[in-house]
């Protein structure tokens, strides 16, 4: 199985656009939205290219191959216009012998994690930064950190998880890093 991961959408349509292409050009299997899709929420600048009615019309053409957890962003009045739940407050998905345990990260982050065996992941999105970080017991933090309003000088991007290695790449593909889990 092949996860592609991305947050914060924040209503950016070509930022969607993109990523729904990287998702057809990587040949997900299913893509994993951290939260944060349509508002861009009152810390952050309006995205260049914000309709998120345009998002609403090509996520929910991609709803059979979406999982989605919700962002701090997210209400119940974008349920409602959205045809894949985004209301769940985590997920938990394997990804071979890995158990991974996807929040948004505005609750469940590394500071209050749930408990992880070692090898397992936490999945956040919400700071706009993308990581990788051993975290004390052997679990792994990954971030994807965003594809319409990147922080910390970072790149618009996504992940990548396959059972023994995962990649950040930028909206165009490009490969930003690569690592094999157990590194």
């Amino acid at each position: 199985m092949k996860w592609m991961v991305a947050s914060d959408i924040h209503g950016a349509a070509e930022c969607c656009r993109k990523m729904l292409e990287a998702m057809e050009r990587e040949q997900a299997d299913k893509l994993l939205l951290l939260g944060d899709l349509l508002y861009h929420g009152p810390r952050n600048d309006l995205p260049e290219d914000y309709a998120p009615k345009e998002v609403i019309t090509m996520l929910n053409g991609a709803k059979e191959r979406l999982l989605c957890v919700r962002g701090n962003c997210d209400t119940e009045v974008d349920q409602m216009v959205l045809e894949f739940p985004i209301m769940a407050e985590y997920a938990v998905v394997q990804l071979g012998e890995r158990m991974i345990f996807a929040s948004h990260g505005h609750h469940i982050n590394p500071s209050n994690p749930p408990y992880l065996k070692q090898g397992e992941i936490l999945l956040n999105g919400h700071t706009h930064v993308p990581a990788y970080e051993k975290q004390e017991g052997g679990w792994l933090y990954l971030n994807p950190g965003s594809v319409s309003i990147p922080k910390n000088d970072s790149e618009k991007s996504y992940l990548i998880l396959c059972e023994r290695e995962c990649r950040l790449n930028n909206l165009s593909g490009n490969q930003i890093w690569m690592k094999q889990f157990g590194e």
